[in-house]
């Protein structure tokens, strides 16, 4: 039996255990899934310790993705982004790897949002690092808004025709944008979205990185101004499916591990 697992702190409400686990059931692999939580200075004793144990693979969360780098061989992608979120034991060496990016690139893919044109990445954090990095390498001109100017100016000057701004230029940079990404908590404990409503419009694709509720403020007025719109489960899912496809070579049963999601969530959501 494989064993695969997740080391964040804290780590007792993850939803990837169920969503990997019906993916290996779906494909009748022999593997568990399990969580691990070390305190919190521990990132490269946690990674040592797993291997020494035979997991087969990690998933890494808050708050040991930039920690972590000291443990593994980061692929470039990782490396640029500055967080490693998948823990690959295959080959000689630990490799890390960032799925966070191509999470948000497949949930947009799911529901056929072109990445051409304009992309507007509000919060300047990990996730908007990633989300950041990742539209970018599809080929779409980036700006970053973030609360903290010099943040979304420090990363912007990192990505190739990029640009930085405070959260108050969102309502022009928002009128020729295609795509939309939350990347910031706002929506998560209460009704607030961090984009002025008005500023929304019909040609706008928004993926909003908050899950939980899945329907946010920010998706709701989205849907009234008329753009698509794309909830945060959609990049959890496919996060987790491209770390599931590294560690097995499999292709990984989408709709089962989707299920598997939404069943947990469905709580949070009613």
């Amino acid at each position: 039996m494989d064993v695969y697992g997740l080391i964040g702190n804290p780590v007792e409400h993850s939803l990837s255990p169920p969503m990997h686990e019906a993916g290996y059931e779906a494909l009748g692999i022999d593997a568990r899934y399990v969580t691990f939580e070390p305190p919190t200075d521990e990132a490269v004793a946690a990674v040592e310790s797993a291997e020494t144990l035979g997991i087969a693979g990690l998933n890494v969360t808050i708050p040991f993705k930039q920690s972590v780098l000291d443990a593994v061989e980061p692929d470039a992608l990782a490396r640029r982004i500055g967080a490693v979120n998948t823990v690959d034991f295959s080959g000689g060496t630990p490799t890390g790897h960032n799925t966070d990016a191509v999470g948000a690139v497949r949930a947009l893919h799911e529901h056929d949002v072109s990445l051409t044109g304009s992309a507007v990445v509000v919060g300047a954090g990990g996730a908007g690092r990633a989300v950041a990095f990742g539209l970018a390498d599809e080929g779409m001109t980036v700006d970053v808004a973030n609360r903290t100017m010099a943040t979304a100016t420090d990363l912007a000057a990192e990505i190739e025709g990029a640009s930085g701004h405070g959260l108050d230029a969102l309502p022009a940079l928002l009128e020729t944008a295609d795509v939309l990404v939350n990347c910031t908590s706002v929506g998560m404990e209460e009704d607030r979205s961090p984009v002025p409503a008005d500023a929304l419009h019909t040609d706008l694709a928004v993926l909003d990185a908050v899950y939980s509720p899945l329907e946010t403020r920010l998706l709701r007025e989205a849907e009234a101004a008329g753009a698509t719109t794309v909830d945060g489960a959609w990049m959890l899912l496919y996060q987790g499916v491209e770390a599931f496809e590294r560690w097995t070579g499999r292709t990984a049963p989408v709709r089962a591990m989707n299920e598997a999601l939404r069943a947990e969530l469905r709580p949070a959501r009613d």
